[in-house]
C-alpha cells in the first residue's frame, strides 16, 4: 500500500503529522473517518446575531486591520460589516493576515459569535469566497480527529485527492458480491467509503455508515471465530491449582466475592481440560477481575511456565506491574515490565529475561507482541481491557509459544447486555463478575443544569481542601468546528482562573504526546495534580483511590455505558466518592437516560438501559461509546446492524473467509 508521503503536498514534515494520527499510507487514510461534520448554516446579518452561537457573515472590510502584541500574543483586529451593522474581527497570532486584508474587500465570514458589551466580536474565523461557501451550505463538511499542527483542511485535501484518483478494485476488494448487498441492503465498499468522507446528503452518509459498520462487526465476528476454533486444537499446558495460590487467596485482606470465586474456578476448569482455555471475565468496574487474573498467572509460574499480562497504556501497565510485585513478593515470582517507554538498553534486558525463562510474568502493553520479543514457555495469555485490543492482537500475543497453543484470557470491564454477548462472543466462553468487593462505598450520583456548576466547583473543591482528588471530563479537546461540547484547554484554564493557585489543575487528551500522558498519569496518582480536566482517555486509566469526584460537562452526549466506565476511574478507595452528570441538552433532549446513572451504579442494568434508550439521534454528530473500540460501530446503536452481521456470517461461513486488508479489524 502506497505511503502517505505518495501523495502531492505531503511532504516530510506533513507526513510525520499524518503518523501521529496513526495515520501511516493512503489505505489508512481512506479509513481515517471523521469524527464529525459541519452543517454550514445560510448566511446571517449582522443585526440578527446571538451571543455564543455559531454563524456566516458576508461582511465587507470596513477599516485597515491593526496589529497589536499582548504578552508576547501578535493580534490582527478590524471592523467588518454589512448593511444591517457591524462585527469586530480578530486573529491571534496570524501577523501575516496584516498585509492580505484590504478595506473594501468581502468575504464570508464563519465562527463564533462573543457577545462585547452593546457589540459584537467574531475570532479566528473561517474565511471562504461567497460562491465557495454557498457550495458549502448543501453538502455536510467533514471534521476529522486531529493531532497537534495538523488541520481538518490538510486531511481534507489529502483525502479528496485520494478520491480524485479513485480506489482500485485490487486495493479495496469488496468481498461481498451484487446479490448480498442487495439481499442485506448495503452499498458497495468504494461508494461507502466516499460516501463516509464526502456524503451528498444526510440519508447518503447514514447508508455509507451502515456498510462500515457492517464490515467492523462482520470482520470481530469472523476473528473471534477463528480465535475460538485455533483454542479447541487441544490443552499443551495443562495447569493444576498449587498451594502458593491457596495460601495468596487466604491471605488477601478481603474475601474472593462470589462472582470472583466463580470466576476462578472457571480458569482452573478451563486450564486443567481438554482444550486450550478462551475465555472472557465480563465484570463491572471495580468488581476485582485483576486479583482472579493474578491468581491464574499464579498458578501458571508454579506450574513451570510464563504468564503475560498487555495492558492498554504505559501507565496502566506500569500499575499493574507495582501492584503484582508487591503482592506476589512472597512467592519467589520474577516479574519483569515491557513497555515502549523503556529505554533501549531496558528493552533489551527484559527481552533477554524473557527469552532465557528468568521473567515468570511479563507485564506490558504493545511492545509485547513485536517480532523482537520471543518467549521461553508462554503458556498464559491475559489482555486487560480488551475492547483496547484487537482480536489480531490477542492472536500475536497467543501465538508466541512455539507452536503450542497458550491458554487466554480476557477480562473487559464493559458491561454487556447478555443479548449482545451471546452474539458478540457466542464461542467464547464468558464469567460474568456483577458483585463489587464489601468494603467499596456506592457511588453518590447527581444529574444537575449548567446553573450548578458554581456549587459543583465549591464542592470540588472542598475535597481537595480535604485532601482528596477529582477529575473533570470534557467531550472536546479544544474549541470545535460545530461549536458543541466543552473542551478541555478551555475548561483547564477557566478552573485555574476559578481556584487561583490553591488547587493545581492538570489537563490530558489524547492528542499529547505518550510520554506526556504518562507523566500527566503518573503526577496526578502520586497526588501532584488535584484536578485533573480530562478526555475520555481515562476512561481506561490507572487506580486513584484518593481520587472521590467526578464532573462530566455535556454528558448527555456521551453513551450511559461509557458514562459507568467514567465514573468507575473513582470511587475505588474506602473514601465516599461522588460523580456529577451535567446536562446541557436546555430542553433539546430530556434527560431519561442520565437518570439510570442517578439511580444505579449497576454495569449490567445501565448497558441493558443503554440498549434500549440508544437511538440513531443526531448521527452527524454522535460521539461513540467506545466500546469494543470499533472506530465508527457502536454496539448499542448498531444492534440491528450487530444481528445482521452475526446472521450472515452463520449462513456464509465457509464461503467468506475475506483477507485481512478487506475487514476493519480492530
Amino acid at each position: 500500500m502506497d505511503d502517505i508521503s505518495s501523495l502531492k503536498g505531503i511532504g516530510e514534515k506533513s507526513a510525520a503529522l499524518f503518523h501521529k494520527a496513526g495515520v501511516f499510507s493512503v489505505h489508512d487514510l481512506v479509513y481515517y473517518f471523521p469524527s464529525s461534520y459541519i452543517r454550514y448554516p445560510d448566511i446571517s446579518k449582522a443585526a440578527d446575531l446571538r451571543d455564543n452561537s455559531k454563524a456566516a457573515l458576508f461582511l465587507k472590510v470596513l477599516t485597515e486591520p491593526e496589529l497589536t502584541h499582548v504578552k508576547g500574543m501578535s493580534i490582527v483586529s478590524f471592523l467588518a460589516g454589512d448593511e444591517t451593522g457591524s462585527v469586530r474581527i480578530t486573529w491571534f497570532n496570524m501577523p501575516y493576515l496584516k498585509r492580505s486584508i484590504k478595506p473594501g474587500s468581502e468575504k464570508v465570514y464563519y465562527g463564533n459569535i462573543k457577545a462585547k458589551g452593546m457589540s459584537y466580536g467574531m475570532a479566528q474565523p473561517k474565511t471562504f469566497k461567497r460562491d465557495e461557501y454557498e457550495r458549502l451550505i448543501k453538502k455536510p463538511s467533514p471534521v476529522y480527529p486531529l493531532v497537534r499542527s495538523l488541520t481538518s483542511a490538510a486531511v481534507t485535501k489529502a483525502v479528496r485527492q485520494v478520491f480524485d484518483m479513485g480506489l482500485s478494485d485490487e486495493d479495496y476488494p469488496d468481498y461481498l458480491d451484487e446479490r448480498e448487498r442487495e439481499e442485506l441492503g448495503l452499498l458497495p465498499l468504494k461508494e461507502s467509503l466516499c460516501s463516509m468522507h464526502f456524503p451528498e446528503n444526510e440519508e447518503a452518509f447514514i447508508k455509507a455508515r451502515e456498510r462500515i459498520v457492517f464490515d467492523e462487526f462482520y470482520g470481530f465476528l469472523t476473528s473471534v471465530k477463528e480465535l475460538k476454533s485455533r483454542g479447541r486444537e487441544g490443552n499443551d499446558y495443562p495447569i493444576i491449582e498449587t498451594a502458593e495460590a491457596l495460601h495468596l487467596t487466604e491471605s488477601l485482606p478481603y474475601r474472593l466475592t462470589a462472582a470472583q470465586d466463580k470466576a476462578y474456578r472457571d480458569i482452573l476448569s478451563d486450564m486443567a481440560s481438554e482444550h486450550a482455555m478462551n475465555r472472557l471475565i465480563e465484570g463491572d468496574v471495580g468488581s476485582g477481575k485483576t486479583i482472579v487474573a493474578l491468581l491464574a498467572m499464579l498458578n501458571v509460574v508454579k506450574n513451570g511456565h510464563q504468564a503475560a499480562l498487555m495492558a492498554p497504556t504505559e501507565v496502566l501497565a506500569a500499575q499493574h506491574m507495582q501492584k503484582i510485585s508487591r503482592l506476589l513478593a512472597d512467592y519467589d515470582v520474577n516479574c519483569v515490565l515491557l513497555t515502549g517507554a523503556l529505554s533501549a538498553k531496558q528493552k533489551k534486558e527484559a527481552r533477554q529475561k524473557i527469552a532465557e525463562g528468568f521473567a515468570d510474568i511479563i507485564i506490558g502493553t504493545h511492545a509485547l507482541i513485536t517480532d523482537l520479543v520471543e518467549y521461553r514457555d508462554l503458556a498464559l495469555a491475559v489482555t486487560d481491557e480488551q475492547h483496547r485490543f484487537g482480536v489480531r492482537q490477542r492472536e500475536n500475543l497467543s501465538g508466541k509459544s512455539g507452536g503450542k497453543t497458550p491458554h487466554v484470557l480476557v477480562i473487559s470491564a464493559t458491561p454487556i447486555p447478555r443479548t449482545l454477548a451471546i452474539i458478540l462472543y457466542g464461542d467464547l466462553d464468558i464469567s460474568v463478575m456483577n458483585e463489587r468487593p464489601a468494603k467499596r462505598l456506592e457511588i453518590k450520583n447527581a444529574v444537575v443544569g449548567t446553573e450548578y456548576r458554581k456549587k459543583a466547583y465549591n464542592f470540588i473543591l472542598k475535597e481537595v481542601r480535604s485532601g482528596r482528588q477529582a477529575y473533570v471530563i470534557c467531550p472536546m479537546v479544544e474549541p470545535a468546528e460545530t461549536g458543541r461540547g466543552e473542551n478541555v484547554i478551555d475548561y483547564s484554564d477557566r478552573l485555574r482562573s476559578v481556584w487561583g493557585p490553591e488547587v493545581r489543575v492538570g489537563t490530558l487528551h489524547g492528542r499529547m504526546k505518550n510520554s506526556e500522558k504518562n507523566e500527566v498519569m503518573s503526577s496526578f496518582a502520586e497526588g501532584r495534580i488535584d484536578v485533573l480536566v480530562s478526555t475520555t482517555v481515562v476512561e481506561v486509566g490507572v487506580d486513584v483511590p484518593n481520587a472521590t469526584v467526578m464532573m462530566i460537562e455535556d454528558a448527555e452526549n456521551f453513551g450511559l455505558s461509557q458514562l459507568h466506565q467514567l465514573r468507575g476511574r473513582i470511587g475505588r478507595g474506602d473514601k465516599q466518592s461522588y460523580c456529577i452528570f451535567v446536562d446541557t441538552s436546555e430542553g433539546r433532549e430530556p434527560s431519561k437516560r442520565l437518570q439510570v446513572l442517578k439511580k444505579t451504579n449497576d454495569g449490567f442494568k445501565i448497558a441493558s438501559e443503554d440498549l434500549k434508550l440508544r437511538g440513531p439521534g443526531d448521527i452527524f454528530g454522535i460521539r461513540q461509546s467506545g466500546e469494543m473500540g470499533f472506530r465508527v460501530a457502536d454496539i448499542y446503536t448498531d444492534a440491528a446492524i450487530l444481528k445482521k452481521a452475526s446472521d450472515f456470517m452463520k449462513k456464509n461461513e465457509k464461503k467468506h473467509r475475506p483477507e485481512k486488508k478487506d475487514k476493519i479489524v480492530l
